[in-house]
């Protein structure tokens, strides 16, 4: 874990700054996922969770009460067990909870309904994100009730709920000098990633087998899983958004998109390159590529402190909507057609999100209904794309089954912005000269 024990202690305490007094926040570990019958799922930690606490494993619960006499951190995880572990690894247990992970006060998870109401009790609110999980919803209920029950005892339920996620959002959104460390990482590797898959192209080649040598890369540098399921679209599979079935072969004369990014230490990297599958453009593809290529450069550029989140999106817009009425797919003013959203049939999505933990990070994009301005320390995608249906009949053949989309990771600095995934060509020149090469 390339995040210190300290951060994660900073992070706690900035949380419990913003908690409003007598109050208490309650935040669960992911749950295990079943993928067939008896096997389940790698599991990965909820990101919230692992974002205080660095704690890995499942079945666990953090809760923060601010001023508390005995602690004001405490843990709830499973006990150690010497049976279980020789089939499912290492528990820290209560006391790795306290000596490992610094809780100031740590309980076998199996006694939590007999002790959370105890830590509830007396506290006005209550951060929670409630809807996150159903299922542990209804523990949170069950305990206030049990409060409820003894009111007549003199017992003090919670008077109000409060959305925990307002707060853990924003300051997951301002990146740390650490966690910028990782993600530059992250984009280090998923860029040798899609270098390595441009080198081993070549017509005859399956989709899957793009895939696997970049998964080959990831896994080779300590990024043990992507990010998000990956995309390899040659073809019309490139007009596909989400594409992840990566089953067809490569064919001469197609353009194949690649979109992945890896996971390393819980923080997503995220590119998007295409390229031609025997190394060189036609005509049609490089006129294609080349407006989408202007308008991600030009959305990286006004990608800087106060401008707003969607000053890159208008920019992309702006170029695509014009390059396409250039190159005769779009007619009409530029103007018109980007008030009518004519662009929207090549061009349909946005131009990014947040990246973080999360590949598609979280963050408020609107702040009292405006658009939000940009800071240092914010990771934004920018992400391009123009897509020309197989089957669009109101365009030339010569266009048709054409899809783009190329995407970067970005972070807002002081003074402007660093592209973190910059190691992976994305010129014609230079993805044409790299494939040349191999």
């Amino acid at each position: 874990m390339r995040i210190t024990k300290a951060e994660f202690a900073r992070r706690r305490k900035q949380l419990m700054a913003l908690m409003e007094p007598n109050s208490i926040a309650i935040v669960p570990a992911a749950p295990e996922r079943q993928r067939s019958r008896d096997t389940e799922y790698h599991y990965r930690q909820d990101s919230d969770f692992l974002y205080l606490s660095g704690f890995e494993e499942p079945q666990a619960v953090l809760v923060l009460i601010p001023g508390r006499e005995h602690g004001e951190y405490v843990l709830f995880v499973r006990e150690r067990n010497r049976e279980r572990e020789i089939w499912d690894g290492y528990r820290a247990g209560p006391e790795g909870a306290c000596s490992e992970f610094e809780a100031d006060d740590a309980f076998p998870i199996d006694d939590i309904d007999d002790i959370l109401p105890g830590l509830l009790e007396g506290r006005q609110r209550v951060y929670y994100a409630m809807g996150k999980d159903a299922d542990f919803d209804k523990h949170v209920m069950d305990w206030v009730n049990t409060i409820r029950a003894k009111v007549r005892s003199g017992a003090t339920p919670p008077g109000e709920f409060l959305d925990l996620s307002h707060f853990l959002n924003d300051m997951r959104l301002f990146k740390s000098a650490a966690e910028l460390r990782v993600m530059r990482e992250a984009g280090d590797i998923s860029a040798r990633a899609h270098v390595r898959a441009m080198q081993a192209c070549k017509p005859g080649v399956m989709e899957y087998q793009l895939e696997a040598e970049i998964l080959h890369e990831f896994h080779m540098n300590g990024a043990r899983f992507p990010a998000y399921n990956s995309i390899v679209g040659g073809g019309k599979n490139g007009c596909i958004l989400h594409y992840i079935e990566n089953s067809a072969p490569l064919k001469n004369g197609d353009l194949v998109l690649i979109d992945a990014g890896c996971e390393l230490d819980y923080y997503a990297a995220d590119i998007t390159r295409t390229f031609p599958v025997n190394g060189k453009f036609s005509p049609e593809q490089k006129v294609l590529y080349e407006i989408c290529l202007n308008a991600q450069l030009a959305a990286i550029a006004v990608a800087r402190p106060g401008n707003h989140w969607n000053d890159p999106h208008e920019e992309t817009v702006r170029v695509i909507t014009s390059g396409l009425v250039e190159a005769g797919l779009l007619q009409g003013h530029v103007d018109e057609l980007i008030q009518s959203e004519a662009y929207k049939e090549f061009y349909m999505h946005r131009a990014g999100h947040w990246l973080g933990m999360d590949v598609h990070d979280v963050g408020d994009y609107k702040v009292g209904g405006q658009w939000r301005v940009l800071e240092p320390g914010m990771v934004m995608t920018i992400e391009p794309g123009i897509y020309v249906a197989p089957d669009n009949e109101r365009v030339a053949k010569k266009w048709r089954g054409i899809g783009i989309r190329i995407e970067d990771d970005v972070v807002i600095t002081k003074d402007g912005n660093e592209v973190l995934t910059s190691g992976v060509p994305k010129t014609v020149a230079d993805i044409e000269a790299l494939m040349a090469q191999a």
